[in-house]
């Protein structure tokens, strides 16, 4: 039996995942409502109310599943329980890039990655590299914008 490949997340994103997933199941009688409305109007052909609430019925269905299995999959990670000198999972890290200037990030699962906010995805090309680094360490890694290099300057687990 193939084994299920769990999703490494932090309590936050579950949580988020979570709150999405009560939303859309709050969604679906007022989905069907607006289906019966539609039916009601006749010619069901050229039914562009029924056609649009049948299509958002089925999206809406579609992310449910999505969610629930993501959350089925969920192995929550808290990273203040977490101590070592690697990199892994839920670790914050500050690099020196190439002019010396520190940039932070917290090594998260896919779907909470942001980079705008100092969160990269363990699965990204950085994210990648930088697992199972130590401070000292360099690291070279091809991004969308080119090389960078970068050296592993602090490991926090807050």
């Amino acid at each position: 039996m193939a084994s299920v490949e769990k999703l490494p997340m932090l309590a936050e994103g579950y949580e988020r995942l979570v709150a999405e997933l009560k939303a859309l199941r709050e969604e679906r009688p007022k989905i069907v409502d607006a289906i019966e409305e539609a039916r009601a109007h006749g010619d069901l052909s050229e039914n562009a109310e029924y056609h649009a609430a049948k299509e958002r019925q089925g999206q809406v269905e579609a992310t449910i599943g999505d969610l629930e299995d993501r959350i089925s999959r969920a192995q929550i990670i808290d990273p203040t329980t977490l101590s070592g000198d690697k990199i892994i999972f839920g670790a914050t890290v500050t690099l020196l890039d190439d002019d010396d200037k520190p940039v932070r990030y917290q090594i998260v699962g896919p779907y909470e990655a942001d980079a705008k906010v100092g969160r990269i995805s363990y699965n990204s090309p950085l994210g990648r590299a930088l697992i199972g680094r130590q401070v000292g360490d360099e690291v070279e890694v091809s991004v969308p914008a080119g090389d960078r290099c970068y050296a592993v300057e602090k490991i926090e687990f807050i």
